[in-house]
């Protein structure tokens, strides 16, 4: 029997003629397609042929496609599947998602769409099989600056293993904390151009006027202030990495540039007439959703797929409770021998509190509550008392529960409130923001996002009460 590499996909789709037009939209990927028309036929396909993808429409005229993907799920055939449903539904997404979709398209999507999102599912399930078939690997409880020894985070040092030895542009997303500098880092130094340059460029620290300076150079004179050339990060990472941190953040006419340069490896300096050819390998990172920009005309398509490669989604710290003691216990240690303090350990009580809360900030979130109490706190171990907002508002009557959800720092209580305790409102949101900006570090955006506020709004109001004191 001849047998065949390419990857198996099954179409499920009871319409033919959107059925050929899938398959004429994937005419010229690397895979072996297969349709059927019907739930029962897919279900007896899959009794005696396992693909490593599947297209599932949920409109199906003899059964619901949402139980073929329960049934696939629960028999653990293991195969990655993108639902595909005319119902603009919210809810539809979550429950596919649940009950273990990989995608979500919705009728009618472009071509590339379909092909980026198919790819992305085939390179994810080729990796999980790499990492179920190594049957010598160790768990490690940390890699490189992660620090972890959960089922994801195992799943992830893996991941950055077997990318780390390819030149392939990588793009990584993920929540605000949860350490994609960290995950570029990590593939860089697994590399083999580890012994070259690592160079980062954070999109969102270089106002837009001169972000194309910072990346490509400039010469003398090419603008007010050039008073000499220099290089840019372009040339500086030369033979070695460029990680492009918050990339969404970068303005369009400069994407354009940027894709010529990944597609060529030359640019040209601004102000310059020599065109200059680099070798570098390209790491980008966003926790911007670019799918969603790319439709609001702010970020461009081709360049999207040109980044996404080899895409790695970093887990938020609540999809990985059983690290965040350990993380915790290294956070204390290394705090407490910087600012020569005695801590040795958490309570009981503390302990449940840190596993039980969702740390909206991730990692550094909880890097941070632990470094504060640190430098505000005398002792051996950390109690309840020393729980910055909003950790102490977990706290109930009974010791040993756990309120199921932190409530957000600008939530207020105004049970028990007297004409004594009542202040002005503005100055109360005043305390809110502060808090909150406190809390997340001084990440304003951050900040913005727990207090369901626009940044525009919190910069406006910061700059009222400086100026004036007042609402």
């Amino acid at each position: 029997m001849k047998t065949n590499a390419q990857p198996k996909v099954l179409v499920v789709e009871d319409d033919v003629v959107i059925a050929a037009m899938y398959k004429n939209f994937l005419s010229e990927e690397p895979m072996a397609l297969t349709h059927v028309d019907t739930g029962n036929a897919a279900l007896s396909y899959l009794n005696h042929t396992i693909p490593h993808a599947i297209l599932l429409d949920l409109g199906l005229p003899d059964m619901n496609g949402m139980d073929i993907l329960k049934s696939i799920q629960q028999q653990q055939l293991g195969c990655t599947i993108i639902v595909i449903t005319m119902e603009s539904s919210i809810d539809i997404a979550v429950e596919a998602m649940r009950c273990g979709a990989f995608d979500f398209l919705e009728k009618p999507f472009q071509k590339n769409r379909l092909i980026v999102t198919l790819c992305n599912a085939l390179r994810q399930q080729h990796l999980s099989e790499i990492i179920e078939s190594d049957k010598k690997c160790i768990k490690r409880d940390h890699y490189y600056d992660f620090i972890g020894d959960s089922k994801r985070m195992q799943a992830l040092y893996q991941i950055i293993d077997h990318v780390a030895a390819s030149k392939a542009s990588v793009l990584i997303t993920g929540e605000s904390g949860t350490g994609k500098e960290l995950c570029a880092q990590a593939i860089y130094k697994q590399s083999q151009r580890s012994a070259q340059p690592f160079i980062t460029l954070d999109c969102t620290a270089i106002p837009k006027d001169l972000i194309e300076s910072q990346l490509f150079g400039h010469v003398k004179g090419a603008f007010t202030g050039a008073v000499s050339s220099r290089k840019g990060v372009a040339s500086l990472a030369d033979g070695g990495t460029l990680f492009l941190d918050e990339i969404g953040e970068m303005d369009l006419a400069l994407q354009a540039k940027l894709l010529r340069f990944m597609q060529t490896g030359t640019f040209y300096k601004v102000g310059g007439e020599k065109e200059e050819k680099v070798d570098v390998r390209f790491i980008c990172a966003t926790n911007r959703d670019l799918l969603a920009e790319i439709e609001a005309g702010q970020f461009r398509e081709d360049l999207y797929y040109r980044i996404n490669v080899v895409p790695i989604v970093l887990p938020a710290l609540r999809k990985h409770r059983e690290d965040i003691l350990r993380l915790a216990r290294v956070f204390l240690k290394k705090y407490a021998q910087v600012e020569q303090k005695p801590f040795q350990g958490f309570t009981s009580e503390v302990e449940n509190i840190l596993l039980h809360y969702d740390w909206p900030g991730n990692v550094r979130q909880l890097q941070s509550v632990i470094q504060n109490i640190v430098v505000l706190h005398e002792g051996y171990v950390i109690t309840t008392e020393m729980l910055p907002s909003p950790l102490n508002e977990t706290l109930v009557t009974d010791s040993n529960a756990i309120a199921p959800k932190t409530p957000p720092p600008c939530q207020l209580s105004v049970a028990g409130a007297s004409p004594k305790n009542i202040r002005p409102l503005w100055q109360v949101e005043k305390e809110a923001i502060e808090e909150a900006i406190k809390f997340c570090d001084g990440n304003v955006v951050q900040a913005a996002k727990l207090l369901k506020l626009s940044k525009s709004s919190i910069y406006h109001k910061l700059q009222l009460w400086k100026t004036t004191n007042t609402p």
